[in-house]
């Protein structure tokens, strides 16, 4: 019996603990506050002040690879790497989020200069200078890019 009521505390304890603590651990943030916790949670100025999103796209029609799963055949885009433009590694990206996936990723990236090195279908691994505006989609297929060159 006293074993039974230990497991029941036990259990109680453990559901009442951390209930406890996220209620009891609330925190308000202020414009200006340098904790690190909450790093830009409030900022001063206008709802409309769409300053933080320097942000662009970009979408690269890498070379496909054949993943065979039973009788089907599926084409995922081959992965890929960002560079800065000084030459370091800012990003490896996969390029499809499954071996079925078929549509190369949109990659948010902030505006800027980019070196992308990516494998085409026919020339192999290639190095194309990126630029990525604000709030504007870049797409870069490489076979198409081949073809006009």
């Amino acid at each position: 019996m006293k074993s039974l009521f230990c497991s029941e505390l036990s259990k109680a304890a453990l559901l009442i603990v951390p209930l406890a603590l996220c209620l009891s651990g609330s925190t308000a943030a202020q414009a200006g506050d340098k904790n690190p916790l909450f790093a830009e949670a409030v900022r001063p100025g206008n709802w409309n002040d769409h300053t933080e999103s320097k942000q662009g796209y970009l979408k690269v029609y890498s070379a496909s690879d054949e993943v065979r799963d039973g009788d089907t055949r599926y084409f995922p885009h081959s992965s890929y790497i960002i560079y800065t433009t000084d030459g370091k590694l800012f990003k490896n990206i996969e390029n499809h989020r499954s071996g079925d996936d078929e549509i190369p990723e949109l990659v948010s990236l902030p505006v800027g200069s980019y070196r992308v090195v990516a494998r085409s279908l026919r020339g192999g691994y290639v190095r194309i200078l990126v630029v990525i505006k604000k709030d504007q989609k870049t797409v870069l297929d490489l076979d198409l890019w081949e073809t006009m060159t």
